[in-house]
């Protein structure tokens, strides 16, 4: 019998919660963000933050349970996304001028985006964490068309500042790897990694 009875996503982001309604699971899902330190030495690779960061979100949110009194047998998934361009690792911008830095240095070529997944079980402590990889190539644009963009308020809160499922979508060229993985949880993965503990999507 599978003692987990409860999935709990470790994330605020609205775009991974409708991913994770769209597998329609068996158990009940909850959504509980933490707020996770997510500062990173400078010499780890983009594979190590962002399995590492995933991780981390996914024991805060754990802890925070455990602190809510919640003791039912949970799966807890964190999700940590970054884009890298020519090595640098690009995160969520802190102004518009930072968005515009961002979406320049990106346009008319392509960049790596990488998703880590973490599980983490609350009764026995139990841990896993991997991650996925896609190329973008963005197609070249103009500045008044990143100026545009921007004003639609949609980079703000994007990795890369930009996301491909909504006017994003329009900025990039084509991909190779996971789309899902683009907007910030790979289901393929996840699909996968939740098999491990006998959770199945269908």
């Amino acid at each position: 019998m599978n003692p987990i009875s409860q999935f709990v996503l470790a994330s605020s982001s609205p775009r991974r919660k409708e991913l994770v309604a769209s597998l329609d699971l068996s158990l009940p899902v909850y959504i509980l963000s933490s707020e996770a330190d997510e500062s990173v030495p400078s010499d780890w690779s983009p594979e190590q933050i962002v399995e590492q960061l995933s991780l981390r979100k996914a024991r805060a949110t754990a802890e925070l349970l455990r602190k809510q009194g919640n003791t039912e047998p949970s799966i807890v998934v964190g999700a940590d996304t970054i884009v890298v361009v020519d090595g640098l690792v690009l995160g969520k911008p802190v102004d518009e001028a930072d968005a515009f830095a961002m979406l320049s240095s990106l346009q008319g070529r392509a960049h790596e985006v990488y998703t880590g997944v973490a599980c983490v079980l609350t009764h026995n402590g139990e841990q896993t964490s991997a991650h996925r990889m896609t190329k973008v190539h963005m197609r070249p644009l103009k500045n008044e068309q990143i100026n545009r963009y921007i004003a639609t308020g949609e980079p703000h809160d994007k990795a890369g500042a930009y996301g491909i499922q909504g006017y994003g979508a329009t900025l990039v060229e084509r991909i190779e790897g996971c789309y899902f993985n683009v907007v910030g949880l790979p289901l393929s993965l996840l699909s996968d990694m939740l098999a491990a503990y006998r959770i199945h999507v269908f």
